[in-house]
C-alpha cells in the first residue's frame, strides 16, 4: 500500500556542542543543561523532563541514527530541521551535517530545513528582568544571503533525501518581517528569492517549494506578525504556509495550565479557518505539548510575564495527542491539503514541553500514537 499522508517533524538542533554557546555558556555547554536543571514551578507540575536515552550528542551518526530508525520506524516521513544562519555563518548545523548526514541510515528518513531568521536572545534562561538582550540578529545582507543560498545548494540539497513538496526542495522561512527586513523592501526580497531559485535551477536541482510559517500572535520577545499575509507571499511567490507551533495562534488562557484537550479542538477549527483564510496551500500543524519554563531561570518566582513564563499545556497525555493526530487526520480527509502533508512540534523540543522522543514516564508512547493513527493513511 502507498503511504497517502506525508509526516514531516521540527527537529530543534541545540542538544549538541557549538562554538557561539560555548562563549555564551562555557565549554561543553548544550541545553541539556535546561533540561536537567528544571524542576516544577507549581504544585503538580511535572518536571524534569528526563529523556529515555539520556542526555546524548545529536552530532554523533550513531546517535541520530537511533533518532532516524524510531522515525521511520513510526510512520514519520521528514524532520525539518530548525536551521540557523547569521551574518557571519551557521549556527547549530552540526546535528544536520555531522549527525543526520553522516548517520549510515539516512536514506530512512527526508529531511529539509526551515531557516530560523528570528534573533537569538539571551534566554537560555531568562530572567524575570531582564530584557533579554539580542546575542545574534535575524536580519543578514545579501551578501551573507547569498552566501547561505550556495551552502544550502552544495550541502543539503544534492543530498538524495532531501525532502520535496510537489516536487520542489522545501525550505521554510520561520520570520517573514525580518526576511523583508534584510533586504530593505518586499521588492528587494522578491529579487534575492528569485536569485536563489535561479542558481537552484542552474544547479541541476530543479525548483524550490518556498514554504512561509505564519501565526496570528507573537511568542518570541521582538517576534512580528504578518497581517497582510496573502498579499505579502503573493508578492514574494511563496509555494505555501505552514505553522510552527500552536501557541502563534491559540491564546492558553489560563495561568499556570491550560487545558490539552479544549486547547486541542481550538486549533483543530484552525486547520479549516486557515484553509479559507490563506491563498496559498496551507499545511496544518500538530503541537505534543508546551512548558517553556525550563527556560526561565529556576529560582525566580513563575509568573505569567511572556515567554518563556508562559502557562504549560497540561493533561497533554499519548492519549490526548493520539486525538490530536485523529483530528488533524480526519480534516486530510477532507482533501483540502494537497498534497497530502502535516506538521507535527516537535521531535526534541525540550525546553518548551513539544517532543515526540521518549521519555521516562511515557516512554514511547507518543511516536506509537503516530504510528496507530496513521499506520494505514
Amino acid at each position: 500500500m502507498i503511504k497517502q499522508t506525508q509526516i514531516a517533524v521540527y527537529y530543534f538542533p541545540n542538544y549538541h556542542t557549538d562554538s557561539r554557546n560555548e562563549g555564551w555558556h562555557g565549554k561543553g555547554w548544550s541545553e541539556w543543561e535546561l533540561v536537567k536543571r528544571a524542576t516544577p514551578r507549581f504544585e503538580g507540575h511535572q518536571q524534569p523532563k528526563v529523556p529515555l536515552w539520556g542526555y546524548e550528542d545529536e552530532a554523533d551518526p550513531a546517535v541520530m541514527a537511533k533518532k532516524i530508525d524510531a522515525a521511520a520506524d513510526h510512520g514519520i516521513d521528514s524532520f525539518i530541521f530548525d536551521w540557523y544562519w547569521y551574518e557571519d555563518g551557521p549556527y547549530l548545523q552540526r546535528a544536520l551535517e555531522e549527525g543526520f548526514l553522516q548517520a549510515h541510515n539516512n536514506s530512512r528518513l527526508k529531511f529539509s530545513i526551515m531557516w530560523a531568521n528570528h534573533h537569538w536572545l539571551d534566554i537560555h534562561p531568562a530572567s524575570r528582568y531582564q530584557d533579554h538582550p539580542i546575542l545574534a540578529r535575524g536580519t543578514v545582507s545579501e551578501q551573507a544571503f547569498e552566501r547561505m543560498t550556495d551552502h544550502m545548494i552544495r550541502t543539503y540539497f544534492v543530498h538524495p533525501s532531501y525532502w520535496r513538496v510537489n516536487g520542489g526542495l522545501y525550505v521554510s522561512i520561520y520570520e517573514l518581517s525580518l526576511l523583508v527586513e534584510s533586504f530593505g523592501g518586499v521588492e528587494e526580497t522578491r529579487q534575492a528569492l528569485d536569485r536563489f531559485r535561479d542558481k537552484v535551477r542552474a544547479a541541476g536541482l530543479g525548483e524550490l517549494h518556498l514554504n512561509a510559517v505564519v501565526w496570528g500572535q507573537a511568542i518570541l520577545p521582538g517576534e512580528k506578525k504578518v497581517d497582510n499575509v496573502n498579499e505579502l507571499l503573493a508578492q514574494l511567490a511563496f509555494d505555501s504556509i505552514t505553522s510552527y507551533v500552536w501557541i502563534h495562534h491559540q491564546e492558553l488562557s489560563e495561568f499556570p495550565e491550560t487545558a490539552y484537550s479544549a486547547y486541542r479542538l481550538a486549533n483543530e477549527a484552525d486547520y479549516a479557518a486557515f484553509t479559507n483564510k490563506y491563498e496559498l496551500p496551507y499545511i496544518p500543524n500538530v503541537t505534543m505539548g508546551w512548558d517553556s519554563s525550563p527556560r526561565t531561570i529556576q529560582s525566580d518566582v513563575f509568573e505569567p510575564l511572556g515567554y518563556p513564563f508562559t502557562p504549560i499545556l497540561a493533561g497533554n497525555t499519548p492519549g490526548q495527542f493520539g486525538l490530536a493526530l485523529e483530528g488533524v487526520r480526519q480534516f486530510l480527509d477532507e482533501g483540502r491539503t494537497q498534497p497530502r502533508i502535516f506538521t507535527i512540534n516537535a521531535w526534541n523540543e525540550w525546553t518548551e514541553g513539544s517532543y515526540l522522543e521518549p521519555d521516562t514516564v511515557h516512554g514511547m508512547q507518543y511516536l506509537e500514537a503516530v504510528k496507530r493513527v496513521f499506520s494505514q493513511v
